[in-house]
């Protein structure tokens, strides 16, 4: 097996959550958090563009996404870039 390169959007539960705060909740919490950056989404909502490495095997990225919704300020968290890394 190898690595990918996983990048999710996290939407936070609404625009009261407190962003940097949630950037540290998701940095303590997820291992291989490599980049992570705001996209403004609109009426002051803004959600987290994600990079993170995790192993290839079979189940990983919903194990992932899961792990983002057990953090308190999360709403939902998706994949919206997959690579495998060589």
């Amino acid at each position: 097996m190898g690595a990918v390169a996983v990048i999710l959007r996290v939407m936070p539960e609404s625009p009261e959550v407190d962003i940097e705060a949630l950037k540290a909740a998701i940095r303590e919490k997820i291992p291989g958090v490599s980049d992570m950056r705001d996209e403004p989404i609109g009426f002051g909502l803004v959600a987290l563009k994600v990079a993170t490495v995790i192993q290839d095997e079979e189940g990983a990225t919903d194990g992932i996404e899961s792990q983002f919704l057990d953090i308190p300020g999360v709403d939902r968290a998706e994949i919206v870039d997959l690579s495998r890394m060589i």
